[in-house]
């Protein structure tokens, strides 16, 4: 891995230094590529998500309730969807149920939690919605990121990264809003773009590595080959700055008013530092050692990690357990 010898030559290249080597050693066999994992889980908690809005309808019955508590206006498609017909938009612009509905149901209340000790809350908000607008915006969101990174790191890593910072996220909040309630999966979401800015950091030698083999590879191929190093390297540099545009619109929209900043914050930078512990990769040329023939010289295998991303996963193991 990491080093490819063309026919009748023992020239190579050297994926980590980014130069030909001679040698007369016998290389490591590739290794194919992991199958990349089945996403399960994210599409489980977006229909768990679903299942927690259809409930909520069913508890809130706006046809129900009195006609004065509605502001003397009508529920929205009674007569199509009877007990789950939304609120009047006068009481709930995102067509869903009234606040006294999400509160009961475990919305997240700074009084409840931090007063009166219901810290169960900082979960249960994270499974409630505003609306059906702020439903459908949460998961098209979240099917759209977390599909892609659940089946690169798997179920574990991802189903561990949104649900502590969809915590972290409730955290900041409870602490940050004292006179209304909060309820949905943005902070769990922010976590999720969190974690894919310090997977992209950890492992950026690795890609860049990627980046100068495969230069390679078409270089030895095609000589007249117009596709260099600098244009692999290009869009690595703009994929990096595409992620920063995205989580910048994202974040910039906690200015628009009875948006929850803080949770947005709060769990952003819980999947920051998350994803440099939980999303750390192999460096490209590493082997696990049961695929190495005998007889190879081991001084040439490389280490599984490099210094830098032990460095930042020590850091940020540290601030979490710190701001735990």
């Amino acid at each position: 891995m990491g080093k490819r010898t063309q026919q009748g030559s023992c020239s190579t290249f050297d994926a980590e230094a980014g130069v030909r080597l001679q040698h007369h050693h016998q290389p490591v066999s590739p290794i194919p590529p992991e199958a990349a994992f089945v996403a399960w889980l994210v599409p489980a908690f977006v229909m768990g998500n679903l299942a927690a809005f259809a409930y909520t309808m069913y508890v809130n019955d706006c046809p129900g309730s009195s006609l004065a508590s509605r502001g003397g206006q009508q529920c929205i498609l009674k007569e199509s969807l009877g007990r789950f017909a939304f609120e009047p938009l006068l009481v709930n612009p995102l067509f869903g149920p009234t606040t006294q509905t999400l509160d009961f149901l475990g919305a997240l209340d700074y009084k409840k939690v931090v007063l009166d000790g219901e810290a169960w809350r900082l979960f249960t908000c994270i499974w409630l919605h505003a609306g059906v607008v702020h439903l459908l915006a949460n998961m098209l969101s979240f099917l759209f990121i977390g599909v892609r990174l659940e089946q690169e790191f798997g179920f574990a890593k991802i189903g561990t990264l949104y649900v502590i910072s969809g915590f972290g996220g409730s955290l900041l909040s409870s602490l940050s809003i004292e006179s209304k309630i909060s309820v949905g999966a943005s902070g769990a979401l922010f976590g999720l773009l969190g974690a894919m800015l310090s997977e992209l950091i950890t492992n950026w030698s690795i890609y860049a590595n990627k980046v100068m083999y495969q230069a390679f590879l078409i270089s030895a191929e095609n000589s007249r080959s117009n596709v260099g190093l600098n244009g692999f390297l290009f869009l690595q540099f703009a994929a990096l700055l595409t992620l920063l545009f995205i989580i910048a619109i994202n974040l910039s929209v906690g200015i628009i008013p009875h948006v929850d900043s803080s949770a947005h914050i709060g769990g952003f930078l819980s999947g920051f530092l998350l994803g440099f512990v939980l999303l750390i990769r192999p460096q490209y040329g590493w082997v696990n050692r049961k695929h190495i023939p005998p007889g190879y010289d081991m001084q040439l295998v490389k280490p599984k990690h490099k210094v830098y991303q032990y460095f930042l996963w020590f850091i940020a193991l540290v601030l979490l357990i710190i701001g735990g």
